[in-house]
């Protein structure tokens, strides 16, 4: 199933409390694990970045996420998965990505996490352009 992964501007932190509070009745559960993307006060060309504005390819990228939850399940033990990507500005120190992982054991959260974000830095059409406090703009470059 396809789910629509984004929220438009930063993620807030009582949507990430709520997420994880509501993963507590769940027994069979041993291990989670949280990554969250946080934008940066980066210096580039001696400029510094007060805002990243996020576009994305959606539907593609919803896709894209459904693709990667999927090879995800196949590889690893989970009990569950969540992702959200941010949309819109989000400003340096705001969360612009969530991804949360549940399984019955620890070890397997930590290697699906990292596989996750790997794929996600990868294959997802979502394009951030840095804004800098001197109201100038580029398109970020991954790194």
């Amino acid at each position: 199933m396809v789910k629509n992964i984004f929220k438009e501007g930063p993620i807030p932190s009582d949507f990430i409390a709520t997420a994880i509070a509501n993963h507590q009745s769940k027994t069979t559960i041993g291990a989670h694990s949280i990554f969250l993307g946080q934008v940066r006060a980066d210096k580039v060309n001696n400029k510094e970045v007060e805002a990243i504005i996020y576009t994305a390819y959606e539907e593609m990228a919803n896709v894209a996420c459904a693709e990667i939850r999927e090879k995800t399940f196949e590889k690893y033990d989970l009990t569950c998965m969540h992702i959200y990507h941010s949309l819109g500005e989000v400003k340096v120190g705001e969360i612009c990505l969530f991804v949360f992982v549940s399984a019955p054991r620890r070890k397997v959260v930590f290697k699906a996490i990292e596989y996750i974000i790997e794929a996600i830095k990868a294959d997802l059409p979502v394009f951030g352009k840095e804004v800098f406090k001197d109201h100038t703009h580029q398109w970020k470059v991954n790194t």
